[in-house]
This record gives C-alpha cells, structure tokens and sequence, in this order.
C-alpha cells in the first residue's frame, strides 16, 4: 500500500481485520519492520487520539517519530498558488512539503475542512499536495472529507463486539453548538456499507452527506424509527454539507440527543463515538457512561488501526 485516504486503499477488509487482530495479540510483532525508518506526522488541527495513537504505532513498529504542529513552532504556511506573500505567512506548503519529505520515510497529514470552500475541501487540496510533492508514502490522520484511522478502528470494534453475522449500524446526527466538519460521518458511512453491514443513517432534513459516501447506507428522517432495532448507535454532529449552506448549523434541536428515550428502541444496542463528545448536546451523561458505550474500547483501537496502515505502508517500502 502506498498511501491511505479511504477504505478502498485497505485491500481485502478481512485480511486487513485478520492483522489488526493479530496486532492486537502482540503489539510488537513487527518491531523490526521499520527500523531506522522515520514517521513524520504533520498537524494542522488539533488532535489528542490521533496524535497518541499513531505516535504509538510508529513506535510499535520500531519508527522513529517526528511530530510537527504546524501551529506552533513552524513557519505560518501558505497553501493557495498564485498569491502575493506579503502577509503574515513566511513560507509556501509548494517548499515546505518537499523537505518535510527529505526527513521521513511516511508521512501522516490532519488538516481539517476549512469551510471556506466546499470545492476546495472536497478536493481535499492540502492532503493531496502532500500526496503529490511530498515524495513519500502519506496517510490521512484526518482530512477535510474523511477521517479512514477513525473508521478503520470504528470497525474492528464492531467486529469485536457484534453477536450477529451482519448487524443493524445507525449512525445519528445530534445537536453542537458550532459547526463541524462532515468527515467522521463520511467515513463511517462508507466503512460500515463496506463491511457489508445494514446501514442506517439519521438526521434532520438540510444535513444529507454527499452521496458518494452514503451509496448503500438507507436516509431516515425519523430517528426514533431509524433506532429500532439496532445493535449499534454511533452518535456524530456534522454541518451542513450542501453547496448552498455548507458548513453552516442549520439546527440544534436538543431532541435528537441521544439518550435512554432512543436507546430503548434499540436491540440492547452499543453506543459509539469517535471523541472528544459535547456530553448532554450528543448524548447523555447515562448512556456514554452506561454498561454499552464503547467509546473507550473505541479509542484503544485507535492504536491497532494505525498500526496496520503503518505495517502496509513499511511492507511497501521493501
């Protein structure tokens, strides 16, 4: 594999399951593989799982890591072509990328959505120029339309925990005070419908996610209907995704709060979030604190995703 964005670049899901399994046996099994191989990872946003859990990845496989906040401590980057630089930002993305490159062997990108522009998001421009100039192998510690760590481990938890062959996933919008970016969701969608689950996806009218990632997951409107029977609830805010509103909060409507009132339809349903949560504005405190939430075992597999990605990427490097 020689780069990570979406599911397809996995290969076959089941082998990929097998090894993070396996992974999961012995976090150390391949510690050989990328010694004296360098993991640069570069972020734009903040971040406190990614960061953690793909830093011990690297470290799992015998890398060394760099980490860089661009934020703080870098030179400010510019990453539109064409413009003046006479402002506050010293050096272009165009130089920055290719010496990162000279440094590292694999390169892990977070740069979330702008909301400047929906275009320039869904071409996922920064991400991209890493792909591009970088030189190396990059994956996507989460960018502007997709976060592929998140639902990889989202997975595997599933796989852990489900007690039938093709389980009832519905993945629900819920309330947030501000805005936020359509990634997560994204991903989930187009993860779970790979994995051949049934796929619910529910939320107010105004927040449809671009189709291309929900092709084979069922739309309802109705929440309370969309929860019956299921045996997982992943409970995520997004904002709008259409062109003509997008990243704008068009509700914030406190009924779609996730709390024992949905729970109670389901088939003794686990709950799900990748974090942080906004607790009582996604859900509440007694059902994230409840005997079914798995947003703990959730965030541990943050390590064994990444540590799979990772092994791909090295094997490729041979």
């Amino acid at each position: 594999m020689r780069h990570f964005t979406c599911v397809k670049d996995l290969g076959d899901l089941h082998e990929a399951l097998q090894e993070a399994l396996e992974i999961k046996r012995d976090r150390y099994k391949y510690v050989e593989l990328g010694r004296n191989k360098t993991l640069l990872m570069v972020f734009f946003n903040s971040s406190l799982r990614t960061r953690l859990s793909t830093q011990k990845a690297g470290l799992n496989l015998g890398m060394n890591v760099i980490v860089l906040d661009v934020n703080q401590g870098a030179w400010k980057l510019e990453t539109e072509r064409g413009v003046i630089m006479d402002g506050d930002k010293s050096e272009h993305l165009l130089e920055a990328i290719p010496v990162m490159g000279c440094y590292c062997d694999v390169i892990g990108v977070r740069s979330f959505a702008r909301f400047e522009s929906r275009e320039d998001d869904y071409q996922e421009k920064i991400l991209n120029q890493f792909i591009q100039y970088s030189g190396r192998p990059v994956f996507s510690m989460e960018a502007a339309t997709g976060h592929p760590l998140q639902s990889f481990a989202d997975w595997i938890t599933i796989e852990e925990h489900k007690t039938v062959d093709r389980p009832k996933v519905v993945m629900s919008w819920a309330p947030h005070p501000k805005a936020l970016p359509q990634a997560v969701p994204n991903s989930f969608a187009q993860w779970m419908v790979a994995a051949g689950y049934e796929v619910v996806i529910t939320h107010p009218h105004g927040y449809e996610l671009d189709p291309k990632f929900t092709a084979g997951a069922t739309i309802e409107y109705d929440q309370m209907k969309a929860f019956e029977g299921a045996h997982f609830i992943y409970g995520k805010n997004w904002s709008c995704a259409s062109p003509e509103h997008y990243g704008e909060v068009l509700s914030k409507d406190r009924s779609w709060t996730i709390g024992e009132r949905q729970m109670a339809v389901t088939d003794n349903a686990f709950f799900m979030h990748c974090l942080p949560v906004r607790r009582n504005m996604i859900v509440t405190d007694d059902v994230i604190e409840g005997p079914r939430s798995l947003v703990i075992p959730e965030a541990a597999n943050r390590e064994i995703s990444a540590t799979v990605v990772l092994k791909k990427i090295l094997e490729g490097l041979k």
